[in-house]
């Protein structure tokens, strides 16, 4: 293993993880020098495993056993920069989760119409901006039966370090990509009628029969405060509702989205 113990924060090989931000790193104009940051060795197998290769670690010292030993050595000899606790918080900002971070290198995104040729149940968030939202979206739709997931230009991106960790690594194990202004009419030419988790007069319950008999769909979701458009909702061929008790009128956009997957999901 090539270990590098952190001796100097002025180094160039740690830009990505103290001086570099998300942003910086995924929409680098150069996908091949595109990177995102993995954290925990649970997200990391699962970003390996579908083929997305390391460039670097940064490791607690104290860690440098167990998971976090395995994940290392099937990766060869790429730099293993490693620190104690309180040096690598400083490094970075914040508390490593499991203590480990795994610099990656990006990959192309399958299009639109390559996720719903296969696909017969999948998520479209609308402007979903909260990386633990979104993260949590993801984990519910791989452990609930959702094929795919497709995001809005306004989302924020599944490979932030926030939205992976709380994922548990799913935005790596459910296929995703981002739509176009035309996505509604995308669904549509692949034979999908879309539902809207939207609270109006003409809303129908989650379990109604008709929504499970469609043979392609796609569940719509909206962003935390505002929900969905109005013309989003409006398009869409059903407004869908879960019924709740003492008073609530809405969920978290994770819960609902659980909920509707659970219901609606391919199982």
């Amino acid at each position: 293993m090539n270990i590098i113990e952190i001796n100097d924060f002025s180094d160039p090989a740690l830009d990505v993880y103290a001086r570099l931000t998300e942003a910086q790193l995924l929409n680098h104009h150069l996908l091949k020098e595109g990177m995102f940051i993995a954290e925990s060795p649970k997200v990391i197998t699962r970003a390996l495993e579908d083929g997305y290769e390391p460039v670097s670690f940064l490791a607690e010292k104290k860690n440098m056993v167990g998971e976090t030993l395995e994940v290392i050595e099937r990766c060869g000899d790429i730099p293993v920069f490693v620190g104690e606790f309180d040096l690598l918080t400083q490094l970075t900002g914040y508390m490593l989760t499991r203590g480990m971070l795994c610099a990656m290198k990006r990959k192309l995104l399958p299009t639109t119409g390559e996720l719903l040729s296969r696909s017969d149940r999948v998520v479209v968030l609308e402007n979903v901006m909260n990386p633990t939202n979104l993260g949590a979206v993801f984990r519910s739709a791989a452990a609930l039966g959702m094929e795919a997931v497709l995001l809005t230009p306004g989302c924020s991106n599944p490979l932030y370090r926030r939205s992976a960790r709380v994922s548990m690594g799913t935005v790596f194990q459910v296929p995703w990509t981002y739509l176009d202004e035309n996505w509604m009419e995308t669904l549509r030419k692949h034979g999908f009628k879309t539902a809207a988790m939207a609270l109006t007069d003409d809303s129908i319950s989650i379990d109604a029969e008709e929504l499970r008999k469609e043979k392609k769909l796609a569940v719509v979701l909206g962003t935390e405060g505002d929900g969905l458009k109005e013309n989003t909702v409006a398009d869409c061929d059903y407004t869908v509702k879960i019924p709740m008790s003492h008073g609530v009128d809405s969920l978290n956009v994770a819960a609902a989205g659980a909920v509707a997957f659970w219901v609606l999901g391919k199982h």
